[in-house]
């Protein structure tokens, strides 16, 4: 382990130990928040002094082993002594790996719920099936994550697709797991309407969002210009007498958003509301990740809604994430919630590229 990882960690066991002390300290309780705030501080370094010290009770015990094995008289008594120092060894270097991860500084969004957009792509009809298929695939994801899903709003198309569908998923971790999503995605299959058992591929684009608090974003209400019309179903026809549709535009971005699900003008301009929020949190994270090039080198591929991801092989069940050159074989699985694979195999890259880039690894 490197001297300047040693000298961060025994850094933050003196903050531990300082915040500790204070804990102790019966005044503190006279000041609720300054409780709360050291409580959280000690609670966030728990981990990382529990770690190192055990990495240092582990390398200490090896050290010992390795010393009876060059004392031992006997063999057979070195073999083993020496047998323990390597298995101690090993956990050390297992230790050390996990130290680094947990040095790695958090993603101020990972532990919030998560805005999903997906939209049909390329392929008509075809897309639009496609891109309903991928809302399943994650609310099932989500259901089995223990979070929950509220469809915000939805466009269908007549043949049981969906033009557009945005919707929250509000779970401990949602953006930890689902950030790595955006993209397009991408199908290849025999459509249900091909006569001729031709191969298509058809496209859908998916971004994910942090869902962004009032306190993250603050919009100007002079910024807004708000339009209300009457919600319509499929192929145009209405289905409420009251002009309760919202269209938002922020006319400094540009950005639109229009909601129409709900009965209540109120409500369609609250999801909308939410909406916009998490695109310009989603703005102004793009704009700031631009700025550090470090940031960009430990990015898996941009994020952009432009770029292929992955592609689902529904001939030969396959589903290839081209970002990290991962296949799995297990495609219905895939499509009932079953990422974790593929999720894993990116939170693993993301961390692998961190730690280069904050040159941790030794």
């Amino acid at each position: 382990m490197s001297d300047r990882l040693f000298a961060r960690l025994d850094e933050i066991e003196r903050d531990y130990e300082e915040l500790t002390a204070s804990l102790g300290d019966p005044g503190i309780f006279t000041d609720p928040q300054r409780y709360a705030e050291t409580a959280k501080r000690q609670a966030d370094l728990a981990g990382i002094v529990e770690t190192y010290r055990t990495y240092r009770g582990v390398t200490g015990d090896a050290q010992a082993a390795r010393e009876l094995a060059r004392e031992a008289g006997a063999a057979e008594d070195q073999a083993a002594f020496r047998a323990e120092a390597d298995e101690l060894g090993g956990r050390a270097e297992r230790l050390v790996d996990e130290l680094r991860l947990q040095l790695l500084p958090r993603d101020p969004h990972d532990d919030r719920n998560v805005i999903v957009e997906i939209r049909a792509g390329a392929g008509g009809d075809e897309a639009g099936l496609f891109a309903g298929e991928l809302y399943r695939m994650y609310t099932r994801f989500a259901e089995r994550a223990g979070w929950r899903t509220e469809q915000i709003s939805v466009s269908e198309q007549g043949i049981g697709g969906v033009k557009e569908v945005i919707f929250q998923v509000s779970g401990d971790g949602a953006y930890s797991q689902l950030k790595h999503e955006s993209g397009v995605h991408r199908v290849q299959r025999v459509p249900q309407t091909e006569s001729g058992g031709r191969i298509h591929t058809s496209t859908a684009s998916v971004a994910v969002m942090p869902e962004a608090e009032e306190v993250d974003v603050t919009i100007d209400p002079n910024d807004l210009r708000i339009d209300v019309y009457r919600s319509s179903g499929p192929g145009g026809q209405s289905v409420n007498t009251t002009d309760s549709a919202v269209r938002i535009t922020h006319q400094p971005t540009g950005l639109v958003v229009s909601c129409q699900d709900e009965k209540s003008q109120l409500q369609n301009r609250e999801k909308a509301l939410r909406i916009l929020r998490a695109r310009l949190l989603q703005l102004e994270q793009d704009r700031a990740a631009k700025e550090r090039a470090e940031a960009r080198s430990s990015q898996i591929g941009t994020g952009d809604r432009s770029e292929k991801i992955r592609t689902y092989n529904f001939p030969q069940s396959r589903v290839t994430d081209h970002r990290i050159g991962l296949s799995v074989h297990n495609l219905s699985e895939v499509m009932d919630g079953g990422l974790s694979e593929l999720l894993s195999g990116l939170v693993a890259e993301e961390q692998r590229r961190r730690l280069e880039a904050l040159a941790l690894a030794d």
